[in-house]
């Protein structure tokens, strides 16, 4: 049986402080998508953007609410894997970071700073949109 690659699109939206296991499935679903061989975009919008600041995946491990592992492992096989996508918009007014700054968890040459046009070609040309 030949498995064709498909194009997925991922937007995690969700403040890791207000649903933090609703962040992890979907960052877990889109490392998934790119260890069965996808084509994978994943864009970090709205107060979503908190998954990329340093030190959330510790803060959610010390709340109990996912081993910081298991995380940076997610995190390190879609930096390795996927591409990376963030608003540039929701950085400024929900971290107070500017690209440039290397402030996120991802360094700043992995990461597309992208705005709502981005998000609607990425998710016309996906065969699949998953939303977190």
């Amino acid at each position: 049986m030949i498995k064709m690659s498909q194009k997925f699109f991922i937007k995690i939206a969700t403040d890791p402080d207000v649903d933090p296991v609703k962040c992890v499935v979907g960052m877990a679903c889109a490392a998934q998508a790119v260890t069965a061989g996808h084509d994978v975009d994943v864009f970090f919008a709205a107060a979503g953007v908190r998954n990329l600041n340093l030190g959330q995946f510790e803060k959610m491990a010390e709340n109990g609410d996912v081993d910081v592992n298991l995380l940076n492992g997610i995190m390190d096989k879609l930096v390795e894997g996927a591409k990376l996508h963030c608003s540039f918009g929701s950085v400024a007014s929900v971290l107070g970071k500017k690209e440039g700054e290397n402030g996120l968890v991802i360094p700043d040459e992995k990461l597309s700073w992208e705005g709502p046009p981005q998000v609607i070609e990425l998710s016309a040309a996906a065969d699949t949109v998953l939303v977190y």
